[in-house]
């Protein structure tokens, strides 16, 4: 889980940067810190899973309403 980015020959370092921040996103590292900046009880993140899971099936059926608007889903 350690990105890495080498400079390459005339790149500019504000690039490579830039090229590395991409990277450390992709990876997910930033949500791996903000996950252990403090301790979840079990129940809350159980809690947390299943606002986000209804989050999702909201998100889905409003989806599904925008694409076919003429038929009941």
């Amino acid at each position: 889980m350690a990105a890495k980015t080498l400079v390459r020959d005339g790149e500019s370092v504000e690039r490579a940067l830039r090229r590395f921040k991409r990277k450390v996103e992709q990876e997910g590292i930033p949500g791996d810190m903000r996950k252990g900046q403090y301790y979840l009880k079990p129940s809350q993140k159980r809690k947390l899973k299943k606002r986000a899971a209804k989050s999702r099936a909201r998100k889905r059926q409003q989806q599904r309403t925008q694409i076919l608007p003429f038929f009941k889903v």
